[in-house]
């Protein structure tokens, strides 16, 4: 069974996100409503050796409701790197998704609060995120591509394949990305290649190419 933390400062969200979660066979352990009582609740459940599996935290908490959660996000991420960590926001903030995925993709998600009221879209963002995977709101990956077309890094990639990589971002599988298209699993696959190819991502046993190709693509 999957263990939640929710950190959000709406009690009448919080507790609609744990029926939510609950209802689908999720354990929320704790349910928080600022960026501080958030910090303190995970340290607790680590030194108890409880640490849960993954955060969904809203960006903007008290005190000051501007980055107390997301920087709450972060500072645990520097201190627990297996915790995943999804993230809500009434809008898309290109700065904080940033901060956020600055280092690491695995085992983080970014949402708009919309996504919340699709049931089964967002407790899949919430498992996939528990297991190491990425969850990026279309919204907030169409925002990141445009700023990453302000860099010449991917300027060698067709459209298609800049395509492909955007919901790579988003967390989608080749057989996700083949429907999403309406191709073929081979044609991903070789649009994939063709990514890894010109981004200079090499076989390798210690990098994880499709994760390194997302970071380029964020970080462009």
């Amino acid at each position: 069974m999957l263990r939640v933390v929710i950190a959000e400062d709406s009690v009448l969200l919080r507790e609609g996100l744990t029926r939510m979660l609950t209802d689908r066979g999720l354990e929320v352990v704790a349910g928080v409503g600022d960026g501080e009582a958030l910090l303190k609740t995970v340290h607790d459940l680590a030194q108890a050796e409880a640490l849960p599996d993954v955060i969904v935290a809203d960006v903007r908490m008290p005190p000051t409701h501007t980055d107390e959660g997301v920087r709450a996000c972060v500072t645990l991420r520097g201190l627990y790197p297996g915790l995943g960590v999804l993230v809500l926001s009434q809008y898309v903030e290109e700065q904080y998704a940033g901060e956020l995925l600055a280092g690491s993709t695995r085992g983080v998600g970014y949402l708009l609060k919309d996504r919340v009221a699709e049931v089964r879209e967002f407790v899949d963002a919430v498992v996939r995120v528990a297991g190491g995977g990425t969850a990026l709101d279309p919204e907030v990956v169409q925002q990141l591509l445009i700023r990453s077309r302000r860099g010449d890094v991917l300027e060698g990639l067709t459209p298609r394949e800049r395509e492909v990589l955007g919901l790579m971002a988003e967390g989608r599988t080749n057989a996700a990305i083949a429907r999403q298209l309406v191709v073929s699993d081979g044609a991903v696959e070789k649009h994939v290649s063709n990514i890894f190819l010109k981004l200079g991502l090499g076989q390798s046993p210690e990098d994880h190419r499709r994760v390194l190709a997302v970071l380029t693509y964020l970080n462009s």
